[in-house]
């Protein structure tokens, strides 16, 4: 893990010339409420997921599924950047617990879906309740207008970040094609 600088970018050591010092801060209170934020979200989904008897990536696979309704193995790994070994023991967990079943692909006989369990994911929905709540109150605060741009800066933060994953796990499988611009990566649970 990378440790605090002084000055520079405060992600990946990336400094660009012809940045104004005052752009400068700008961008390393950006990049530092991020890597909060990304704290932030690791331990409360840690902590929900352990509610329930889930790890963190079980419980954002769930949220995947939830999303993206029934996906084949290779599509889980294309939205999570995970390798499709991974999904494949992930999905074996999920259904160990009781989360997520495999069904037949009515599109390709060859091949299944892993969808949700819906009794056992309605389980999951109370937990959110005060953290959307909290998120409700905050986007107070912001125009339409602010609220559009914090949306695309989160989604294309998003999409870049499910590429960074993937080249990650590239050692693990063959390097997917990046999501293209348009991808939808929706943030709809934080």
């Amino acid at each position: 893990m990378a440790g605090r600088r002084e000055g520079g970018a405060a992600a990946g050591g990336h400094e660009r010339p012809g940045i104004s010092a005052s752009r400068r801060r700008m961008l390393d209170a950006l990049f530092t409420a991020g890597r909060e934020l990304s704290a932030a979200a690791v331990m409360f989904h840690t902590a929900l997921a352990a509610r329930q008897g889930l790890s963190a990536t079980e419980e954002k696979a769930l949220d995947l599924l939830d999303r993206h309704g029934p996906l084949t193995g290779r599509q889980l790994a294309e939205y999570s950047g995970l390798a499709p070994a991974s999904v494949s023991n992930l999905v074996d967990r999920l259904e160990a617990k009781g989360f997520a079943r495999r069904t037949p692909n009515p599109a390709d006989g060859r091949s299944v879906l892993i969808e949700t369990t819906p009794d056992r994911l309605a389980g999951l929905g109370p937990l959110f309740t005060d953290w959307v709540g909290e998120l409700e109150d905050l986007t107070g605060k912001y125009t339409d207008a602010e609220l559009r741009a914090i949306t695309d800066f989160l989604t294309e933060s998003a999409r870049r970040q499910t590429n960074a994953t993937a080249r990650l796990t590239a050692g693990e499988r063959a390097l997917a094609e990046p999501l293209p611009p348009g991808q939808p990566v929706t943030v709809t649970r934080v």
